[in-house]
């Protein structure tokens, strides 16, 4: 990387003073500018299981919700029991740590995002319903608050029908995107029924219909191949743009400015992984720079995630691979031409960098920006020994609008 760039780099980074939120906000106070015009910043991260991230975002969250009139956190997290926090958080229904551990997802049940649900809570206590900041999850994965509520809906007209139906979906309930790959899709033959049911019956029940459209899309993932010749028909592009779908219901509401959190990997403009369309480009091509992705990268240190068992084996086809438990992967700095090394020989502390001011940059900072880089990327669950080694190429004009980056990462707190 060129003198020019790294100079570039280090003259635009916006430091940070602190990454947890309830402090003074001056350091954030550039990004007024940034972000004027747009109505869904998107809140990456590099790992699924690093405190400081979560840290970052819940303080982000409340700049958004405070100073830029945000009203919605959408969260890559169960769209059916997305619903339970809302009432937590606007009515103070439940309790918190209940309500995040019914959104099915070890990754956010941790001591980093109850925090923030509790701040969402006490923010809003008082305030008018108009003004008070939801909650809302954005994907189809862990329906069974779906069907528990259209279980329980009296059902006075052919009843045994609706129990038929129940029957052969509450398999959902435990299933995985791609864990039931059918081409004859008669799961989501009967999720579509059940559905059209449920709009004859009760056309007015608009809470019943969403858990019922909730398990036709549920339905779809877990039917749905993890490889297909076109990635657009995979499993992973059905779900980003189920959660694109679901995020642009919010922006419905011409007021509505939602923080969407989700991995890096969803959150970019572009593609990922084999070509999929990845929710940020779902939301890019739909909302133009309206739509801010924010990507979340660290130098070193270590985050939680499950570690993947080797396998299959050749010549053993039952020999697949399997999550272990959640553990604690230790990780050293990255190589140096990494973009995670380059962005701390910049700025070795916290910063962020705004990646759209750049129509005045030097000729060499515009070919960086628009070149193939190396960056960092795990999900929530890593190869057992070489998860230090996965980077994934990035091409930051294309892919994000900004990076924040923090030096360490450690894991995040879980609950228990």
């Amino acid at each position: 990387m060129s003198d020019e760039v790294t100079g570039w780099l280090a003259r635009t980074a916006l430091p940070l003073t602190g990454l947890t939120a309830g402090g003074s906000t001056t350091d954030l106070q550039p990004l007024k500018k940034v972000l004027d015009g747009v109505r869904i910043v998107g809140l990456g991260e590099a790992t699924h299981g690093t405190r400081e991230f979560f840290q970052l975002k819940h303080r982000l969250l409340e700049f958004l919700v405070t100073e830029l009139g945000f009203s919605v956190l959408a969260m890559e997290a169960s769209a059916s029991a997305g619903p339970a926090v809302d009432a937590y958080v606007r009515q103070g229904v439940g309790d918190a740590a209940s309500v995040l551990a019914g959104l099915g997802f070890w990754t956010w049940r941790t001591h980093e995002v109850l925090e923030m649900i509790e701040w969402m809570r006490g923010y809003n206590r008082g305030r008018p319903e108009g003004q008070k900041v939801r909650f809302v999850g954005v994907d189809p994965q862990q329906c069974g608050g779906s069907l528990a509520v259209i279980d329980s809906f009296p059902h006075k007209v052919a009843p045994d029908r609706v129990a038929g139906l129940l029957s052969t979906l509450r398999v959902l309930e435990m299933a995985y995107p791609g864990s039931h790959p059918d081409p004859q899709r008669r799961l989501v033959h009967d999720a579509e029924e059940l559905l059209e049911f449920l709009r004859e019956r009760a056309p007015e029940a608009a809470d019943l219909l969403r858990h019922a459209r909730i398990l036709v899309q549920a339905a779809d993932l877990v039917t749905r191949s993890r490889q297909h010749t076109d990635p657009e028909q995979t499993v992973f592009a059905a779900r980003d743009r189920y959660m694109a779908e679901a995020v642009g219901e919010l922006l419905d509401d011409p007021s509505a400015k939602v923080a969407l959190w989700a991995h890096n990997g969803h959150i970019t403009k572009s593609r990922y992984g084999r070509a999929v369309p990845a929710l940020g480009q779902h939301l890019h091509t739909r909302y133009g720079e309206a739509y801010y992705a924010l990507g979340l990268l660290f130098g070193s240190g270590s985050f939680r995630a499950r570690r993947m068992w080797p396998g299959p084996w050749p010549g053993r086809p039952s020999s697949r691979p399997r999550a272990g438990a959640v553990v604690t992967n230790r990780i050293g700095p990255a190589r140096p031409d990494a973009l995670e090394a380059r962005l701390a020989t910049a700025n070795p502390g916290n910063h962020l960098v705004d990646l759209r001011g750049t129509a005045d940059a030097p000729t060499a900072v515009r070919e960086w920006l628009n070149g193939r880089h190396a960056m960092r990327s795990f999900g929530a669950v890593v190869p057992r020994w070489t998860y230090r080694f996965n980077l994934s190429p990035v091409s930051l004009a294309e892919e994000y609008d900004g990076l924040a980056y923090v030096t360490v990462s450690t894991g995040s707190q879980p609950l228990r």
